[in-house]
């Protein structure tokens, strides 16, 4: 029997994380802290107000990075937008019935992504105003289309004035909070407000049939 001793493994000797790991998981963090606080940047102020500086120092990172990561100030406004497109797919299903489809947007909207699309109407940034489809090769009035065509819809409704006024809807509380309270006499952000407003969209849904 060898009477050499067995040592256990020290804590300093355990496989250590790769430095490209960390190096990725920091760049991720870096990246969401970014988009977070761009959001809360854009949506205060547009995109002509938003100032990079001010997106890093609300992060707690460096300026450049804004650069490294989006490619400057605009890249980074497309990377906000792009990640309500993200957020949509995980609250809708193909085939949603039309009703469910406005109440998962009334749930699930973002007040600041609301504001950033007020802003982007107030003082359009034409980022993305060359890749926007036009009239009738919009996805959502081609859908409402295929709605009017199984009777989901009431077939004299114009599929583009109809998604326009549903848009509207689930707008106006978020950009005009003073008439909200005004009429309602509600906080528009407040569950009470909320839970009485999705009801109301349901029996507008349902005089559309």
């Amino acid at each position: 029997m060898s009477n050499k001793k067995q040592t256990t493994p020290k804590k300093n000797d355990r496989p250590r994380r790769s430095p490209s790991a960390d190096r990725q998981r920091d760049a991720e963090r870096s990246r969401r802290l970014l988009l977070a606080s761009a959001l809360d940047e854009f949506s205060e102020k547009g995109f002509a107000g938003a100032r990079t500086e001010n997106i890093a120092a609300r992060a707690g990172v460096n300026k450049q990075l804004i650069t490294y990561y989006f490619g400057g100030k605009e890249g980074l406004y497309r990377a906000v937008g792009e990640q309500w497109l993200e957020l949509e797919q995980d609250f809708t299903k193909p085939g949603m019935p039309f009703d469910e489809l406005i109440d998962a947007y009334a749930r699930n909207i973002d007040p600041k992504m609301a504001r950033l699309l007020v802003w982007e109407g107030l003082r359009p940034t034409h980022t993305t105003e060359h890749e926007d489809p036009v009239g009738n090769d919009d996805e959502s009035v081609a859908d409402l289309r295929k709605r009017q065509q199984a009777g989901e819809i009431a077939s004299e409704l114009d599929p583009r004035f109809t998604i326009l006024a549903m848009m509207g809807a689930q707008l106006v509380p978020i950009a005009t909070p003073q008439l909200a309270r005004r009429l309602t006499g509600l906080d528009p952000e407040s569950p009470e407000f909320m839970k009485e407003y999705r009801v109301f969209l349901q029996q507008l849904v349902e005089r559309l049939k």
